[in-house]
């Protein structure tokens, strides 16, 4: 991880501004951003020492590593990527075993009936989901287990790209998300190969993992155009499974009494009448003219991986 580590710095350092942190400007910079002396300056170590640690030719002390997160004012998540890079979480290399859902976080999937709910795994393999999450999203029981993958999907299944009217911003955050992931378990096969599929198909995807921007998930907004049920704005939460933390329960709300919520109430209310979910490719209409509007019917169990 130390090439990781030294372009995350370089990154990170180009992106200041010289008079915001406090230097002079003396007019004969050729790039944007600090320069690795001055770098060092403000974190109090040695240019050669901050030299050699950009480079992977040195491993920093905890200490150290405090004072170039505050001089390079990096956020949260960056300094927790930070940490990651440089081996300081205290943690083990992790095996690369297949994720099951537990059955009582499945029996929770299939409860939220009026909520779309799905559980994330590593990477954002979607683990499982339940019937309304399909309906907004997606038939994920359709999509080929080693590609069901949220952060693929977002990039590379039309129509569900399609649905973000914040594309971008969203799209995005799922890279800074899964640069975190890669922080903790660079040694994951299928992470590098998803990386590497993204970046040759897809330069929005590579452009913005070269930015080397990284966030944590945990809360948000989406805004959807869905095309059955119309434009939604939809609160979304993590609920991270204690007896697996790399497992995590993504929820989908809307504030009661407004259009978004009467959508997912629509939603709802077809969902639970027909075998599958509508997903972003099938609207009402379509489904209704294959179906001949079936009577209601007993929710989907919980999709499985």
């Amino acid at each position: 991880m130390s090439s990781e580590l030294g372009d995350f710095l370089k990154a990170r350092r180009r992106r200041l501004d010289p008079a915001a942190a406090g230097l002079a400007d003396d007019g004969r910079r050729r790039v944007a951003g600090l320069r690795r002396e001055e770098v060092a300056l403000l974190a109090s170590i040695s240019p050669g020492y901050y030299t050699r640690l950009e480079q992977g030719r040195r491993v920093a002390a905890v200490p150290v590593l405090e004072a170039i997160a505050r001089a390079l004012r990096l956020d949260d998540d960056e300094r927790a990527y930070l940490f990651e890079l440089s081996g300081k979480d205290g943690g083990k290399p992790r095996r690369h075993v297949a994720q099951r859902v537990r059955a009582p976080l499945r029996r929770l999937l299939d409860d939220l009936a009026g909520t779309p709910a799905m559980v994330l795994g590593r990477r954002t393999d979607v683990l499982a989901w339940n019937a309304l999450a399909a309906a907004l999203f997606t038939d994920f029981a359709a999509v080929p287990e080693k590609q069901r993958n949220f952060i693929r999907l977002v990039f590379r299944d039309p129509a569900v790209r399609a649905m973000y009217t914040d594309w971008d911003y969203t799209a995005r955050s799922c890279v800074a998300q899964l640069r975190m992931e890669a922080a903790r378990d660079p040694g994951d096969p299928r992470l590098t190969a998803l990386v590497g599929e993204l970046s040759v198909l897809d330069p929005d995807f590579r452009r913005w993992w070269g930015d080397h921007r990284v966030a944590v998930r945990t809360a948000g907004a989406k805004s959807l155009r869905h095309p059955a049920v119309g434009d939604l704005t939809l609160d979304w939460s993590t609920l991270t499974d204690a007896s697996d933390p790399d497992q995590q329960l993504i929820t989908l709300t809307a504030e009661p009494g407004t259009r978004s919520h009467e959508g997912l109430r629509l939603l709802a209310s077809w969902s639970a009448g027909t075998e599958g979910g509508a997903g972003a490719g099938a609207p009402f209409g379509r489904v209704s003219a294959a179906r001949g509007a079936p009577p209601p019917a007993p929710p989907r169990r919980a999709g499985r991986a």
